[in-house]
């Protein structure tokens, strides 16, 4: 009893931990400001210290966490470390300044170094975007002050000799020669608590073509703010623009985004069709559909599943640019995002395609029906696939009426984690959850486990979680989702925010047709119980390729038939 009870208290605990952040976050973006190592930052600080995510490695120890922390600085900006205010913005027109956008590697977000001590971050994506930089900074932050408490001997700032040479090398601005740099990384894993080896084996996973010595370089800054706020009370601080305060949550993005969707659909004579709205990545549907015949002498030889392989890695760009060229030229719109969404759009007209030339066969009733338009959507990212979902679904006003579109189907196809099984394997959930609450939104799905037997790959069905955030699970959570009677197979942060517009498009507002058909299917990015192979441990490689080519060809089957 005694063990079972525990386990729960802990669970119970991480789940009041997330709600806790949750409320607290809302409760500081309201209040337009706070110090994340003051008061005001301290309950984001406990609760993320008491969740100790999965993501973050060992951010409860004395010790740093190597690893947590290239996955932060991944999806910060260049620089941040070196910034004692960080202002969240709206898009305020900086993009046409003299200010250079700053995009991480792993968040498309523009940033704006705005001067020594100041770094923007425009939030263009709604809450989840802020609650993803929130967690971040506060990971990075507490962080930065195990370093100060390393090097920081008293009160009035001496610090130690390890200190002191990490300074000196950093600010040389020279590049380090191989005996100067081993000496530094000695020096600094003292720092930091761990071996010369671990830091050996990471620091070239944190080098930039501009900046190899870039580990030393974080490290110093951090420890260099965190000593600033522990001796001279200089805090760091986090704003919220005004204007990003009273732009929140009105959809503003949304609706520019959908405007210029319905204007190309009329334009182009589309906006009667049948539409069928598939939410995915910018390739999948595109090669399902114009692969075979753009790459004819390759597909001839090769499996088609080979074919997409070589087109999902990085050195053939000029095999992607054949497909993407004869997409072009067979009807398919490219509209890339410029209403700040960051979600791009192709559209396709398949009364403009050739199915003798495609491998994806077609029933005798598709081929006489009035030709769809599928119209491909880039991920949303939390809480703007609501937003968004919500926009496109509702009907265009003209002067003195309204068109409805006539949206024949909704596929949402994305990456999730996944509690039983590993990387590669496929979810098809029957509702989604969202996390913190009951909240529950069954669906009929179209797709089932029946449609992907047989195909080498594991397929789960059942329940999913919407999280509020990948980065504030921990195996505790899991576990009690993974054994209670909800029956969870996996999570995401999308599910519930869709199916949320969809139904309120469907059966509340009337917009759509109340019977419209739903597919959803994910596949697994990592399985976070499973140690060591949560999303900080690197991504997918090819074996992704597999899973959303199926997952693409069978929406596309169902769409076809």
């Amino acid at each position: 009893m005694n063990k079972k009870h525990h386990a729960r208290t802990r669970a119970q605990e991480s789940s009041n931990a997330i709600e806790r952040m949750y409320i607290t976050m809302r409760h500081l973006f309201n209040r337009g400001f706070y110090k994340p190592m003051g008061i005001s930052g301290e309950t984001l600080r406990e609760s993320l210290l008491l969740l100790r995510p999965e993501i973050y490695g060992s951010i409860g120890e004395e010790k740093a966490e190597l690893e947590g922390l290239l996955y932060v600085v991944d999806r910060l900006p260049y620089g941040i470390e070196e910034c004692t205010f960080i202002n969240l913005t709206s898009d305020e027109g900086y993009i046409n300044s003299h200010f250079k956008a700053i995009v991480p590697p792993k968040r498309r977000r523009n940033c704006f170094r705005i001067d020594k001590e100041q770094m923007n971050i425009e939030i263009t994506r709604g809450r989840s975007e802020i609650y993803d930089i929130l967690t971040h900074l506060t990971f990075m932050f507490v962080e930065s002050h195990k370093i100060s408490k390393r090097v920081l001997i008293d009160e009035e700032g001496t610090t130690t000799r390890d200190w002191l040479k990490l300074e000196k090398a950093v600010l040389s601005n020279e590049e380090l020669s191989q005996p100067e740099r081993e000496i530094a990384i000695a020096h600094t894993a003292n720092i930091l608590g761990r071996t010369f080896n671990e830091l050996t084996e990471m620091y070239s996973a944190f080098s930039l073509p501009n900046q190899p010595e870039r580990l030393l370089h974080l490290v110093y800054w951090l420890g260099k703010l965190a000593i600033e706020e522990v001796v001279n009370n200089k805090r760091r601080t986090v704003t919220f623009s005004p204007v990003l305060r009273e732009r929140l949550g009105h959809h503003i993005h949304g609706e520019v985004w959908s405007d210029t969707i319905k204007e190309a659909l009329t334009k182009n004579g589309l906006i009667d069709r049948p539409i069928h709205v598939i939410s995915a990545n910018m390739h999948s549907v595109m090669n399902s559909l114009f692969a075979p015949q753009a790459l004819k002498s390759m597909a001839t030889k090769r499996s088609i599943f080979e074919v997409y392989e070589s087109l999902s890695q990085k050195e053939n760009q000029e095999l992607r640019n054949k497909v993407t060229k004869e997409a072009l030229q067979r009807g398919m719109i490219y509209i890339p995002d410029t209403s700040g969404t960051n979600i791009d759009v192709q559209i396709f007209d398949t009364a403009k395609i050739d199915f003798s030339k495609t491998d994806i066969e077609i029933s005798k009733e598709f081929a006489d029906s009035d030709k769809p338009v599928i119209f491909v959507m880039d991920y949303a990212f939390g809480e703007q696939a609501y937003e968004t979902i919500d926009e496109l679904l509702k009907p265009i006003k003209l002067k003195d009426s309204q068109i409805h579109l006539n949206i024949d189907s909704i596929s949402i196809m994305g990456k999730a984690g996944i509690l039983e099984g590993g990387k590669g394997d496929i979810m098809i959930p029957s509702a989604h959850i969202f996390e913190g609450t009951a909240d529950n939104y069954p669906l009929e799905n179209q797709l089932s486990k029946s449609d992907f037997e047989g195909q080498g790959i594991d397929v789960y069905e059942g329940t999913m979680i919407t999280v509020l955030g990948t980065s504030l699970q921990n195996k505790e959570i899991l576990k009690f989702f993974f054994n209670s009677t909800w029956n969870v197979i996996g999570l995401e942060m999308e599910g519930a925010h869709y199916q949320k517009a969809i139904q309120a498009a469907s059966r509340v507002r009337g917009s759509i047709n109340p019977d419209v058909k739903v597919r959803y299917a994910y596949y697994a990015s990592d399985n976070p119980l499973e140690t060591g192979s949560t999303l900080a441990s690197g991504g997918l490689g090819t074996s992704g390729v597999k899973p959303t080519y199926l997952i693409t060809r069978k929406i596309l089957q169902q769409i076809f038939n």
